[in-house]
């Protein structure tokens, strides 16, 4: 199992539903790629490289038609990626899109995500 720091399990105090989602995701992350770093802070959790390839944060307000309990999954690319899974695709900058997707569950943490986190973590080795 992968190492979690108490600073990573009190950021989801106030939906630790979401905790074993988040693990899910460090633990691919982490077989995926060596020396990524982990930063927590009060709303999100990012992972990077040279730079910030993925954020997970947990809901701050609610939209409707969106789930009570989810986490957010964002990644960066060059381009912008579209799927239904995809709820919102933001241009960040002159050819930089960030993405997020909602994530309930454990089986939310599948191959068409970490394929897109991969993109995202080659895209953030070279911008």
């Amino acid at each position: 199992m992968t190492s979690v720091t108490e600073e990573e399990r009190r950021y989801f105090d106030q939906m630790p539903a979401m905790f074993p989602v988040y693990v899910q995701l460090k633990e691919r992350l982490e077989q995926r790629y060596e020396n990524i770093r982990v930063k927590v802070t009060k709303t999100q959790i990012s992972f990077s490289n040279r730079y910030i390839f993925t954020v997970v944060s947990l809901p701050w307000r609610r939209h409707k038609g969106w789930p009570e309990k989810y986490l957010l999954v964002s990644f960066g690319l060059d381009y912008k990626k579209d799927s239904p899974r995809i709820i919102q695709a933001v241009e960040a900058g002159r050819r930089r899109w960030t993405h997020h997707v909602l994530v309930e569950g454990k089986d939310g943490i599948d191959e068409e995500l970490m394929q897109w986190i991969d993109e995202a973590y080659r895209f953030s080795l070279f911008k």
